[in-house]
């Protein structure tokens, strides 16, 4: 296996070339080898200033957050505070969805693994104020159940909102004094922020987005997503070496702020997703899961405004990898950084994603055709007279003022399983088709999330 020696003069000798191709304006990386770190960054922070990234830099974490927020959670069930299969009633009263049956089932630990089975992707503004979180949740009573508590996965935002608020609930403060006081204390961070006013304190990062594909990346009009979502992901930033501070204390057991017994805990499979490329094969609690034929591997991604950030860790290596991005295509860098990386430290082989059939069979598409929608987007799935099938996803509220109708065509890939014919950011995205409405058509198309039809 390769040394950190090794690893330090290739991502000097590559990163620069590696964001020039991919179009990212900039990005930094840390690496964690049995405990010993070496970081690297390029390129600029902001292409309207022309501020150079540094290794100290600040950028959004994203969804990553969400492992913090089941470590702070983690810590209290560490304490007889919190139990993991008690409902989450028992901590919030007051905790209302449509469907009363499922808000009085729904428990921690189904937060935790994204099975609760309730309308997840909600960016509900309640303000800047420390009861935003609070107020976030008492927004929920009117949105829908999708599935059952338990039934299966689909990604949710909001349960780690509702999680955070059982942290401040039990901890008696806002979720960002949380966050500094029982994670960025003991872990002795030192360029970490929970919020704009705090990242400013540092040489920052800012987003990028490109209005078309054959536009250059530009600075996104916000920083951030709104402050109710801190505990899904909506602003936490850091330097990557403070985010492998906080993997390293997973692959210490816990390390200072978690017991072994947790941090075990978190790791074990909790409920297995289809076939969706880049996420994991299955979730634990909080963290993704990798169980790759090469060895299992954890990690979480992160995507804010124009910002996208990817966490992996080799618990049987001791090897740990965060890279931070603002914009381009961050997945190709992602694919060829962590394949060299993973490869290098690890003897862990990243596994090619899906891609579509050189020749792809026709197909009846009646079991598809429909259209299926929650509140950030509509997906409509056609098929024409040529017997091409299509899929037009349409973005509503927050995500319609970032980006534009998309359209597909979608090629089977397996079973119930089709696939994006052409890529987006170095990605087929497969669409999984589960359930039955009750005249043969899928109820429910799975693309992280899982849609149910609504035509």
């Amino acid at each position: 296996m390769a040394n950190l020696d090794e690893t330090k003069n290739w991502l000097s000798d590559r990163l620069p070339a590696l964001l020039a191709e991919h179009g990212v304006p900039g990005a930094a990386i840390a690496v964690s080898a049995r405990g010993e770190v070496v970081d690297h960054a390029a390129g600029v922070l902001n292409t309207g200033t022309g501020v150079e990234a540094t290794p100290d830099s600040l950028f959004q974490v994203g969804s990553i957050t969400k492992v913090w927020t089941t470590t702070l959670a983690m810590q209290l069930a560490d304490e007889g505070r919190l139990e993991l299969d008690a409902p989450l009633r028992r901590y919030l009263p007051q905790f209302r969805l449509r469907d009363e049956a499922a808000a009085a089932a729904i428990t921690v630990r189904q937060l935790m693994c994204h099975t609760s089975g309730f309308e997840g992707d909600l960016f509900t503004d309640t303000g800047k104020g420390d009861d935003c979180v609070e107020k976030y949740v008492a927004t929920l009573g009117d949105v829908e159940q999708l599935f059952a508590p338990g039934e299966m996965f689909s990604y949710n935002n909001a349960a780690f909102c509702v999680l955070g608020r059982v942290v401040e609930v039990l901890r008696d403060k806002p979720f960002d004094a949380c966050l500094r006081e029982h994670l960025f204390t003991p872990l002795g961070l030192t360029h970490a922020a929970t919020c704009a006013d705090e990242a400013i304190l540092h040489r920052a990062a800012v987003g990028h987005v490109q209005p078309s594909p054959d536009e250059p990346p530009r600075p996104a009009p916000v920083w951030s997503l709104v402050r109710s979502n801190a505990p899904a992901g909506a602003a936490l930033a850091m330097r990557p070496r403070d985010l492998v501070t906080f993997a390293q204390a997973h692959l210490d057991g816990g390390g200072t702020v978690l017991s072994a017994a947790g941090a075990e805990a978190m790791r074990e499979r909790q409920v297995t997703l289809p076939p969706l490329g880049l996420m994991g094969t299955s979730w634990g609690l909080g963290w993704e899961l990798y169980d790759w034929p090469t060895g299992l591997v954890l990690g979480h991604d992160g995507g804010t405004i124009g910002q996208a950030a990817f966490l992996r860790v080799v618990p049987d290596k001791d090897v740990a990898i965060a890279l931070l991005t603002n914009g381009g295509n961050p997945i190709a860098l992602y694919l060829e950084i962590y394949t060299h990386l993973l490869r290098e430290l690890a003897d862990v082989e990243l596994p090619p994603l899906p891609k579509p059939p050189p020749d792809p069979e026709p197909f009846d598409a009646t079991r598809y055709v429909g259209t299926y929608s929650c509140e950030v987007s509509d997906l409509t799935v056609s098929q024409d007279d040529d017997g091409r099938v299509w899929a037009e996803l349409t973005p509503k509220g927050i995500l319609a003022e970032l980006s534009g109708t998309e359209r597909d065509e979608l090629v089977r890939l397996d079973g119930d399983t089709l696939v994006a014919r052409e890529p987006r950011h170095s990605m087929h995205q497969p669409h999984v088709f589960l359930g039955d409405d009750g005249s043969g058509r899928a109820r429910y198309v799975h693309t992280g999330r899982a849609t149910r039809r609504a035509g």
